[in-house]
């Protein structure tokens, strides 16, 4: 029997192999096989397994005034997003397409302290971040280091 500590511990490359079982179909007779998977092949499964809903995840920055400029650190909707400023502290998300329904959106928003933000539905295809001051709730003219995570659920 082997005792996994006393090997070492490594960085995985797209080539190396896991070890692991593939489990049958069920109510059939085969029986589980123990094989070797790639790690680029459990990664590339991983990403193409539905949790039920897609997601787009980016940090935004926006100067006095502007718009904010959208990092996209993932985008599995299919939609493209794009933001505006509307107002002193307020942006907002238009998609193309209709994929905000009321049941179906959820979101979440932080960004650098001293900024408090909140993030809401306002349309089948939009959404408003608000953008203020944790000491006042003054809304701010920029945002620094902001996050937005949105869920669209199937």
């Amino acid at each position: 029997m082997s005792i996994l500590q006393s090997y070492p511990k490594g960085t995985p490359k797209a080539d190396d192999l896991l070890l692991g079982t593939s489990t049958p179909l069920e109510n059939t007779n085969d029986l589980p096989i123990t094989q070797n998977f790639s790690v680029s092949d459990v990664a590339s499964f991983a990403n193409s397994y539905s949790l039920g809903y897609t997601v787009y995840t980016a940090q935004l920055t926006a100067g006095a005034g502007a718009a904010p400029t959208a990092t996209i650190l993932q985008n599995t909707t299919g939609l493209t997003f794009t933001w505006t400023r509307t107002g002193t502290g307020q942006f907002v998300a238009t998609i193309n397409g209709t994929s905000f329904a009321a049941n179906k959106f959820w979101a979440v928003s932080s960004a650098k302290v001293p900024q408090l933000t909140s993030i809401v539905r306002t349309g089948t295809n939009t959404c408003r971040l608000d953008v203020v001051t944790s000491s006042t709730g003054a809304a701010l003219n920029d945002l620094v280091e902001g996050y937005v995570e949105i869920r669209i659920y199937a």
